[in-house]
């Protein structure tokens, strides 16, 4: 009997989030949505910029067209659900919801992680080898790269998101967490998570390990090759065209790392120690990360603020 319960399929979920802190609720409520609008709005203007705009249609802001809808479609996936769950008193969610909700949550931040490192690799072309840049970053080369980016965080998340629905769920069915993030969904499981874990730990090497590390080996040469252009204009120009790529690659490697560094298995005794920080983290992750990024190149990048303002002065125009 008590195997044939563990068995049984849970209907949903209930999302604790911000249950235990009723008066920060309607604060995160007005401060989320505000941020997810203007994750749309900045994210959105960047979309449109680098199809409208033929200056911008280099494989540079090809990726960044990528990375802005990348980050819409990441947001779109959990805050409404998270601004519905700040002022319903039952804050639940359906199995298959979780389901969808883990899978795009996942294949979404795997695809940042490789997207990330082809940027680097964008970077260290333009500034290491110029002469062979349109030779090396061709229309053949940076659009299969970026749909890989998108094959491999997809084909990732459908191989984690399989394992975690496949487990049995029993008891308590509360997630202490916002979202159905994959690791709180994983403490619930009343079987062993060993395989779950080992492939957690796998994807951790390649998502993390792998692009930080190719990440930072191009930047030492970016920077070496950067120090030894001889004037100070040439070298402030040089280090322009990659310090926002630069700052968004510590924010989100930095937040992953404080997520997802140490996979942990099931704790039965521990399951209920999550403090606020615990949840503030990914929320920082998963909102004001993709906020940040359309702001941090529109601030360091002229070609991008120049489209805007020739975008806005179409649009004024026209009226």
């Amino acid at each position: 009997m008590e195997k044939a319960n563990w068995s049984s399929p849970v209907a949903g979920f209930i999302l604790l989030g911000l249950s235990a802190y009723p008066k920060l609720e309607k604060m995160f409520f007005v401060l989320i949505l505000l941020m997810y609008l203007v994750i749309l709005l900045g994210n959105g203007v960047l979309i449109l910029v680098t199809i409208l705009d033929s200056r911008l249609h280099t494989p540079m802001y090809f990726f960044l067209g990528n990375l802005s809808f990348l980050d819409i479609c990441y947001t779109t996936s959990s805050v409404p659900l998270l601004l519905d769950g700040f002022l319903s008193p039952r804050k639940t969610i359906s199995f298959s919801a979780c389901a969808v909700q883990m899978f795009l949550s996942f294949a979404m931040a795997g695809t940042e992680c490789v997207l990330l490192g082809m940027m680097a690799f964008d970077r260290y072309v333009a500034i290491c080898n110029p002469l062979r840049y349109p030779v090396v970053m061709s229309k053949a080369a940076y659009v299969p790269m970026a749909a890989s980016s998108w094959a491999i965080g997809g084909t990732a998340s459908v191989v984690h998101t399989s394992l975690t629905i496949q487990l049995p769920f029993c008891g308590d069915n509360v997630i202490n967490h916002f979202t159905c993030e994959i690791l709180a969904v994983l403490k619930l499981a009343c079987a062993d998570i060993s395989i779950n874990v080992i492939s957690m730990g796998v994807t951790n090497v390649i998502f993390l390990g792998a692009p930080v590390l190719f990440i930072s080996i191009s930047y030492v040469f970016i920077i070496v090759t950067i120090l030894r252009i001889p004037s100070a204009e040439g070298r402030r120009k040089a280090f322009s065209t990659c310090s926002a790529h630069f700052t968004v690659v510590v924010i989100f490697y930095g937040t992953l790392f404080f997520m997802y560094g140490k996979p942990k298995s099931k704790d039965p005794l521990g399951a209920d120690k999550q403090d606020l920080s615990d949840k503030l983290i990914p929320l920082f992750y998963g909102v004001v990360t993709p906020m940040l990024n359309p702001i941090i190149y529109s601030l360091r990048n002229k070609d991008v603020k120049a489209a805007v303002r020739n975008l806005v002065g179409q649009k004024c125009f026209a009226q």
